[in-house]
């Protein structure tokens, strides 16, 4: 097989691809023939060594794949070669082929690309657990999504819109914005055009109910001003690098509230409910309910280019690489 490999933590141009011999089936687990797999933020903290779990070296990054299934161990039932499955195998996805347990992976939706698939689970999960579980929005409350045209960004669009929120969606440039009004955004804000606050207050008709912030940095103080009566923040990252300090007094006024998002540690505490997470997210693709976009696609050579766009913010949306 060949496998995208991180010989030595730096920058994602140190990448480089090699061949490794094809993976074999555990007892309980399947080996994927990889046709995408998907490039997150993490992935490049891991390669340059700033995450705070530093895998050894050498070792072949990626978390999420999506493929079809090849060879399947001797203890597994109900999968069978040829099925088209989606997983998370924390390292080794970016790769022509994966060995990964059973219990880790999910059928496909109904004509859903593999592309699609391969960057549906952190993007989905972390903005379901968000919406739904954290801040409970509520049908016909208003959504401001802070980065809406990334990852997380474009996937709360689409699953506060199948919640029944309104939806504004936040972004950088109208190219951005482009992208979130097709994926169902109800209204939009540049906030490189002006104060994000005032817009979101007007375009609201004086308040937010939610917002979703995966950015920080100097748009989470004034998001936290746009939001009405007994409105919800949740802190999801900061994908500007800062982290801000927000005055509490803002927290006070209006009976707001601060919520924490940790998708990842989370799911990683109570797998159970990660899965039944997922499976719920799945269902919503199946039902038509959220259309997930399809990603840019690079091939396995450019995984270094891949992480680069992303790591600079030049990408819309999410990007796999495609073996």
């Amino acid at each position: 097989m060949r496998a995208v490999v991180c010989h030595e933590y730096g920058p994602p141009s140190s990448l480089v691809v090699e061949e490794h011999p094809d993976p074999a089936p555990a007892h309980d687990g399947v080996v994927v023939a990889v046709e995408a797999a998907g490039v997150n933020f993490v992935d490049g903290l891991f390669v340059g060594g700033r995450y705070q779990i530093k895998p050894p070296l050498p070792f072949v990054p990626g978390n999420e794949v999506a493929g079809t299934i090849v060879e399947v161990g001797g203890g597994v039932e109900g999968w069978q070669v040829g099925d088209r499955v989606l997983a998370s195998v924390g390292l080794g996805g970016f790769a022509s082929a994966v060995a990964v347990a059973a219990e880790a992976i999910s059928p496909v939706p109904q004509g859903m690309s593999a592309g699609a698939a391969a960057a549906f689970t952190q993007s989905y999960c972390t903005a379901l657990f968000a919406l739904r579980d954290r801040a409970r929005i509520r049908p016909g409350e208003q959504l401001l999504v802070l980065g809406a045209a990334g990852g997380v960004g474009l996937a709360a669009v689409g699953v506060g819109k199948a919640l029944g929120a309104r939806v504004l969606a936040a972004a950088s440039s109208p190219a951005r914005l482009e992208r979130c009004v097709a994926a169902g955004a109800d209204a939009t804000i540049d906030y490189s055009a002006g104060d994000l606050k005032d817009a979101a207050r007007a375009e609201s008709g004086g308040g937010v109910d939610v917002v979703l912030d995966p950015v920080g940095g100097d748009l989470s103080e004034p998001a936290l001003r746009a939001l009405g009566e007994l409105g919800r923040l949740c802190v999801i990252g900061f994908a500007r690098g800062d982290i801000p300090r927000l005055p509490t007094n803002q927290v006070l006024l209006r009976n707001r509230a601060v919520v924490g998002v940790d998708w990842g540690a989370w799911a990683m505490r109570d797998p159970a409910a990660q899965r039944a997470l997922l499976d719920d997210a799945l269902a919503m693709t199946g039902r038509g309910e959220i259309t997930p976009p399809e990603p840019t696609t690079y091939p396995l050579e450019r995984a270094g280019d891949a992480l680069d766009d992303l790591l600079e913010h030049r990408l819309i949306g999410k990007a796999v690489l495609a073996p």
